[in-house]
């Protein structure tokens, strides 16, 4: 059982004031014990000086004379005389004393001879009877004395207990007076624990009136800086709130380390940008600090230079980024990655846009021409004229797709009220896209393998999310390769963001400088490569701006043992 502050102080004063009073009241009683013994000495010493003058006086006469001296002592008074070599002269309780034991070696004789007197409580080997004896050394006898040691005796030399009462009345007095002033000291601590309670489970931040004395007057002051520091935690605590809440929001990627170089918080982006540019997609010192692709940043922390911030370019896998370092006061530091592949992409898309346009719709409508006219200016057989006809309606259909494309495009960047959301399975797109592309997947031995659970769910557009999958399997029909397999799966899930990987194990592109452009409307990486398959151009495209369309991001990387893998995010909730 836990004891209070008050019974803790009561319980201490308690155990030595009652220490100190039996110390008092043993030493009290020895001192008593000694100075009663002492004074029945004193009786009984004045009775052996007696004897000795009365035997001085009638030597040699009958000892009679003795007997009557004993009339005048006390009756019950036992009277003994020794020679120097301890023979007994007399004693008034033995009728013949001549044949009694030598008393030599009896104690207090043995004190008489060493100090002249001496005094002891022990069994009577004659009387069979306990005495007090004492004993004294006077001229060439020794005078002995003798008292029963009985309840008379033994009730003079009892110490008077009127003083042991006079202190265990003192003793409860001071134990009640200590439990009063460990009770006023009491309430005080209790009643500042009481606040503490109160203040950390949000019960009261009231200030108790606390006693009008010294304790009183510190427990206040402990109270309301208390109250402060708790005041300020709580501001602190909606501060560091509001601060993770805006990195979580950050275009920027950000990770906080520990002075001794642990990872201490990260925003997803910074999860995603590192995935982008590391071949370790886990957030840990090691291999963050480690990885080469940070190796400036790395020398820059390690450096003993004064400064704190620094800012290095990160190129990889096509991407350009900026990374940053801020080391504070404490010597923890936070590694910012900014993204600026997307200025460089746009700015060359504004460049090229026309251009591509006019080339993408210059080509079908280039050989639909051709085709006509040939038909026109030349009488072909029924067989070649068919033919031709089939060509141009092969350029049509391509040149379908692409206005569909553009179509699509424009539609989501000027449009997009016209997409509305709702939450569907997005297994069952994967399975629909795997199912109207069954024909060429089969026919290059392209397998599909998702591992997203059948009944995850996301929120957005159908359409939208079926182009996404549609487009990236037709890159893949299209260019990985054949006996190709597709990996689908989710590798992580942060606030209203799941975060997807669509990876294949093809022939992937061989210079990273095309990844951040793969994405571009028209962009080619193999303008020959391009005219065999046909294509608008424009899937990757679409990729991109449904993906963002639904508040994510998408990026390529190309994959250590072969293939492209496309990171992207889909919202959840």
């Amino acid at each position: 059982m836990k004891q209070t502050f008050t019974q803790k102080l009561t319980l201490s004063f308690c155990l030595i004031l009652i220490a100190f009073s039996i110390g008092v009241i043993i030493f009290e009683h020895q001192k008593e014990k000694v100075y009663r013994t002492e004074a029945l000495e004193e009786r009984l010493d004045s009775y052996t000086e007696i004897a000795y003058q009365y035997i001085d006086k009638y030597s040699g006469e009958s000892n009679m004379r003795l007997d009557t001296l004993l009339s005048i002592l006390p009756a019950n008074l036992r009277l003994t005389v020794i020679e120097i070599n301890g023979n007994v002269l007399y004693d008034n309780r033995l009728y013949d004393y001549s044949t009694v034991e030598n008393h030599a070696n009896r104690p207090e004789i043995k004190l008489a001879k060493e100090n002249g007197k001496g005094s002891n409580i022990r069994m009577s080997d004659s009387m069979q009877k306990k005495y007090l004896y004492y004993a004294k050394h006077l001229g060439n006898l020794y005078i002995r004395v003798a008292l029963p040691y009985d309840i008379h005796v033994k009730h003079f030399l009892q110490p008077d207990n009127a003083f042991l009462y006079y202190l265990l009345v003192l003793l409860v007095a001071g134990t009640l007076f200590i439990r009063y002033i460990a009770g006023q000291f009491g309430r005080t601590i209790t009643r500042l624990r009481d606040y503490s309670y109160a203040v950390n489970n949000q019960l009261s931040t009231d200030i108790p009136d606390f006693p009008n004395d010294e304790t009183g007057e510190l427990s206040k002051q402990i109270a309301e800086e208390y109250k402060r520091l708790k005041e300020s935690e709580t501001k602190l605590a909606i501060e560091h709130e509001k601060l993770l809440m805006h990195i979580q929001s950050s275009a920027e990627g950000v990770c906080f380390f520990t002075s001794d170089r642990k990872v201490a918080f990260y925003n997803g982006l910074f999860l995603q940008y590192l995935t982008m540019l590391s071949d370790n997609a886990v957030v840990d010192s090691d291999g963050i600090l480690n990885d080469y692709v940070f190796q400036d940043i790395l020398h820059f922390i390690n450096s003993q230079t004064n400064k704190t911030y620094f800012e290095a370019p990160i190129n990889k896998q096509g991407k350009h980024f900026t990374g940053r370092v801020n080391i504070f006061e404490d010597r923890s530091f936070e590694i910012v990655l900014n993204d600026n592949t997307k200025q460089e992409k746009n700015r060359l898309l504004k460049r090229e846009m026309t251009g591509n346009i006019a080339h993408e719709l210059r080509t079908p409508v280039t050989g639909i021409r051709g085709y006509l006219e040939t038909i026109l200016n030349n009488q072909l057989d029924q067989k070649k004229e068919h033919e031709f006809v089939a060509k141009a309606y092969e350029q049509i259909l391509m040149l379908s797709d692409l206005i569909r494309d553009m179509s699509l495009l424009s539609k989501i960047n000027e449009a997009p009220s016209a997409f509305r959301f709702k939450p569907f399975r997005l297994q069952d797109i994967i399975e629909k896209v795997k199912s109207d592309l069954d024909e060429p997947l089969r026919t290059k031995g392209i397998t599909i393998n998702s591992t997203i659970p059948p009944d995850f769910t996301i929120v957005g557009n159908e359409s939208l999310i079926y182009s996404v999958f549609r487009n990236l399997i037709d890159n893949v029909i299209s260019h990985a390769g054949e006996n190709v397999a597709v990996n689908i799966h989710k590798y992580n899930q942060e606030g209203r963001f799941a975060y997807f990987s669509f990876s294949d194990n093809g022939v992937g592109i061989a210079d990273d400088k095309h990844l951040n452009r793969l994405f571009e409307r028209f962009y080619r990486v193999s303008e020959g490569r391009t005219r065999e398959t046909g294509g608008s151009g424009l899937g990757l495209a679409i990729v991109k701006n449904a993906i963002n369309f639904h508040g994510g991001t998408v990026s390529v990387k190309n994959r250590i043992h072969g293939g492209l893998e496309f990171l992207f995010q889909l919202p959840v909730e």
